[in-house]
């Protein structure tokens, strides 16, 4: 299926009522909650949360899935079949757009405070720190990801053209493998998610363009809710939070038992590429804005240039109001978000 078939799915089909248990009695109230992507260190604190009974303390039983991509994410949600989840704001933006209305999912707590993409490329073929030298070269990315559709944002701010480069479609399992080998001059990465890449290639042979030094200010992933559930059971979103927060909190101050809680779903993983990982995500988890206002909040002026942005790029026939994809009500305090200090 099309990602906009997809994504214009009819709201009767994907408002299905959902019933939400209430914690009472000392029963936990049981909730799904579904990743966007594997599990790896750029999702340890949830993992974290999971283990030290974090979710258990706010009476909440939290299942944790695998996903497949922010739309995936987004269209669980939204068909009741999760409550809650993450997912990347951009595609957020457009799924409201194709399902107009009041809204089925909203994003209730910022967990990428910038979007982490990047591109990455070979010295070695001329790709510099700049982004113009990436003119007339082949650039690796899946047919449909957020880094790839978000482009012409990077474009307009450098002044290049839209096509200045040749896309060479890829699978995101190949992508390293098409790197290393050469067939291609760059290719697009969640900064964080090219750890794999940076175990293969050294670092100095490699330049990493990242968007947001581009002058291009987008929210990252963040953590869904159905309108379901925030409608009728608000005080169970802001239980999720509080857990949530408390660990990304703790996994700032020191990552490895974050890493250690993540490796007990996935023993396979390795903890030193894993933590390696992790150092990129804070980056973006902790960016500038979150020494102001805290983890997880947003500044509203920056959500609706993002939508503007989005909007206009993607070509939506429909603006969503920045209030519609947002709703901060269920945040922890501004004391309990708050960065340790370094």
């Amino acid at each position: 299926m099309q990602r906009r078939s997809f994504l214009a799915a009819s709201a009767a089909t994907l408002a299905a009522p959902a019933v939400f248990a209430q914690g009472s009695n000392g029963k936990l109230t049981p909730l799904k909650f579904t990743l966007d992507f594997r599990i790896n260190g750029q999702t340890s604190p949830f993992f974290l949360a999971l283990a030290k009974g974090y979710y258990k303390d706010e009476g909440l039983d939290v299942s944790i899935d695998t996903g497949a991509g922010s739309v995936a994410s987004i269209t669980r949600i939204a068909s009741g079949v999760y409550q809650l989840g993450l997912g990347d704001i951009s595609s957020l933006v457009e799924f409201n757009a194709q399902n107009p209305g009041t809204p089925m999912v909203q994003a209730v707590y910022q967990y990428y405070n910038r979007a982490p993409f990047v591109i990455i490329g070979r010295k070695d073929r001329g790709v510099t720190g700049d982004f113009k030298s990436l003119a007339g070269k082949k650039v690796a990315a899946a047919a449909v990801e957020s880094t790839r559709r978000a482009w012409p944002m990077v474009a307009r701010k450098q002044g290049m053209r839209g096509d200045a480069f040749q896309w060479q479609t890829t699978d995101f399992s190949a992508r390293d493998n098409v790197m290393v080998r050469g067939d291609v001059d760059a290719a697009t990465y969640f900064h964080d998610s090219a750890v794999s890449l940076f175990a293969r290639m050294k670092p100095e042979e490699l330049s990493v363009l990242k968007y947001a030094d581009a002058g291009v200010n987008l929210y990252g992933n963040a953590i869904l809710a159905s309108s379901n559930l925030i409608a009728q059971n608000p005080k169970v979103v802001a239980a999720f939070l509080r857990a949530s927060n408390r660990a990304i909190v703790e996994t700032f101050a020191n990552p490895a038992p974050s890493i250690a809680a993540m490796r007990q779903r996935e023993p396979i993983l390795d903890e030193k590429i894993e933590l390696e990982r992790w150092s990129i995500t804070a980056q973006y988890v902790g960016a500038a804005d979150t020494r102001g206002h805290g983890l997880g909040d947003i500044k509203k002026l920056t959500l609706e240039q993002q939508v503007d942005e989005v909007a206009d790029v993607f070509g939506l026939k429909v603006k969503p109001a920045s209030d519609a994809i947002f709703n901060t009500s269920m945040l922890p305090s501004r004391s309990e978000r708050s960065l340790p200090k370094a």
